[in-house]
């Protein structure tokens, strides 16, 4: 129903779609729990379908519970009403389309979901014990940022004039081939250009970069006593290292000499088209950091 409106007017009414469900889940933690709660939240936005069609929507990484700001303690949620988070989804959505957009034709279209929709709007909510697949989480995610909206691999078969490509259908959940001419092909690809600038992943909560390192203690000796999540959670919060992301990628440890498997700093990284992009000798020049220790010879 709002699919066009949004391609109208995406300058304006993404970056508030990735605000209002970050302020929905905060609402829902702080209903169940019955005090104002903050979660965190690393939201992705993913404008196309399976099949390259428009359709706006998002991919949140939310921690199971937020921050008590009054008690500056951490509150752990057990579960998550789903019929909650349905009927709360639709009210922030649709405040915010009706707030952003005050025309007479927007509100006529935001009562008319509200009659359609009594029992609220699609959430999924993934099932069992997110934290410890916080890795398989990470990079479903990330390959919707990275991706095009359809791989060449999907395309079967281009004339010169139609091109026929195949997709997974959410609806019937088996594989569907459609052909469209040329045009229509490139128009759904393009359609997906976001506004210069625009910023895909987003932090908010207690994982912004401000928030995270005044309450990061808090949560790790919250998430200790909690039984079943440490592991994984955890991990999540406190982030990952380069050196660590690395090694997770290629199964290498990038600070392991390969000759002698001794442990060896990072001096300088050199970048084929950035150049030099960091410089340990500058650093210790520029007195930003202090030694603490004896350091080896040249």
């Amino acid at each position: 129903m709002f699919r066009t409106t949004f391609y109208h007017h995406a300058a304006g009414l993404l970056s508030a779609l990735m605000r209002c469900g970050v302020q929905c889940l905060d609402d829902v933690y702080s209903a169940v729990k019955g005090k104002p709660l903050q979660g965190g939240y690393i939201v992705v936005l993913h404008t196309h379908g399976r099949n390259g069609q428009y359709h706006p929507h998002l991919h949140v990484i939310a921690t199971s519970g937020g921050f008590d700001g009054q008690g500056q303690c951490w509150e752990h949620l057990y579960y998550l009403p789903y019929a909650l988070l349905r009927r709360k989804w639709q009210w922030y959505l649709l405040r915010m389309v009706r707030q952003t957009l005050k025309t007479k034709a927007i509100h006529q279209l935001v009562d008319e979901c509200f009659k359609k929709y009594p029992d609220g709007l699609v959430t999924n909510v993934q099932r069992g014990n997110v934290p410890s697949a916080y890795q398989s989480v990470a990079r479903y995610v990330a390959k919707y940022v990275v991706s095009p909206p359809i791989s060449v691999r999907r395309i079967d078969r281009y004339d010169g004039q139609r091109v026929t490509y195949h997709y997974r259908s959410h609806r019937t959940d088996r594989v569907e081939h459609e052909t469209v001419d040329v045009d229509t092909f490139i128009g759904r690809m393009v359609q997906h250009t976001l506004p210069k600038g625009f910023k895909r992943i987003r932090y908010y909560g207690v994982q912004a970069t401000k928030t995270f390192a005044k309450v990061k203690v808090l949560i790790c000796e919250a998430l200790a006593k909690v039984e079943g999540v440490v592991k994984g959670a955890v991990k999540i919060l406190a982030r990952l290292t380069y050196r660590q992301r690395y090694q997770q990628s290629t199964g290498r440890d990038p600070l392991r000499c390969p000759h002698c498997q001794g442990e060896m700093g990072v001096w300088r990284i050199w970048h084929p088209t950035y150049g030099v992009i960091h410089d340990e000798g500058e650093v210790i020049k520029r007195g930003t950091y202090a030694s603490t220790g004896q350091r080896a010879g040249p």
